[in-house]
């Protein structure tokens, strides 16, 4: 799930959110993992200008600060960064802030990796906002290799030009797997030749099936043997009949009635879902995720 507290854009953050902070956000991971929860989200927004805070607001935790502080609270739930605009920096930085937090997690982390969309960002780190695309595409290699077994990794490209220069600790994962986020044409190409997994953005259902399978055919044009863990976003839900108003997107009802809703996922070729529940409190949260995780969940497969 991508947790809330964290990322308060107005399109998905409750009100109770507006108030709360660390100890909300540690309890809500250990609530998360105890359910048997697969992964905790943590958003990435450097800085956001005047003219979008009035709906994306300016909360947003910084993604590795957070997820180390989760990991130290945790122990089994994986750690996903949905995304993390690699492009605003230079891969050997991100590659020494990821893999410090794997090394120091035991291994836990997906690193989740998107273009961006706000130019000002980019602007004023000095980055190119138009090559955005480019630059995404190169520092996914750059990352693979800095990420990886060595301790003096090399890269040589258009953008970026590194060798002789070490960095330990190593992850603790052999392979840190790479998800690509993104819907776009140049998205899905993006993580069909050089993702581990897929993280679409918003697709409805509808539109997902077609997405999929352009997904896997560019992947097999490719020749990529690899299987790719293909994502979703589900609808929000509530677990139950809801006594509040939890809007006409929102899933609810029955265990039974929510898992053959999600069910229809897995039938399209889906492999995780990411979920979010409407919630008032963080006590009515908890709730809802013990609920999804012991009555929703076993009912999936």
């Amino acid at each position: 799930m991508q947790l809330p507290v964290q990322s308060q854009s107005t399109i998905f953050a409750e009100p109770w959110e507006a108030a709360a902070g660390p100890a909300d956000l540690v309890a809500i991971a250990r609530a998360a993992e105890h359910a048997g929860f697969a992964y905790l989200a943590v958003c990435d927004h450097v800085a956001i200008p005047r003219r979008l805070a009035p709906a994306m607001s300016t909360v947003w935790y910084d993604p590795v600060a957070t997820l180390a502080h989760l990991a130290a609270v945790t122990e089994r739930v994986r750690l996903l960064s949905h995304v993390a605009i690699v492009g605003l920096r230079h891969p050997l930085l991100s590659a020494k802030q990821y893999a410090t937090l794997d090394h120091l997690s035991g291994g836990r982390l997906i690193l989740g990796v998107g273009a961006g969309h706000v130019a000002e960002e980019f602007e004023v780190l000095g980055v190119d906002f138009r090559q955005r695309g480019a630059v995404l595409d190169e520092a996914i290699d750059a990352l693979r290799a800095a990420l990886g077994p060595d301790e003096f990794p090399s890269h040589h490209g258009k953008f970026y030009d590194f060798e002789g220069l070490g960095q330990r600790p190593r992850p603790a994962q052999e392979r840190v797997p790479v998800w690509v986020g993104g819907s776009s044409p140049a998205a899905v190409r993006r993580a069909a030749l050089k993702g581990d997994g897929w993280l679409p953005q918003g697709d409805p259902r509808d539109r997902l099936p077609a997405q999929i399978d352009r997904l896997l055919r560019l992947r097999e044009d490719a020749g990529v043997e690899e299987p790719i863990t293909v994502g979703a976003i589900a609808e929000p839900l509530y677990v139950g009949v809801p006594g509040w108003e939890v809007g006409r997107r929102t899933l609810s009802g029955s265990p039974e009635e929510l898992a053959e809703s999600l069910r229809a996922y897995g039938d399209m070729g889906v492999h995780q879902i990411q979920v979010r529940f409407r919630s008032r409190s963080r006590a009515e949260l908890i709730d809802q995720i013990h609920a999804f995780g012991a009555e929703v969940a076993p009912r999936l497969t």
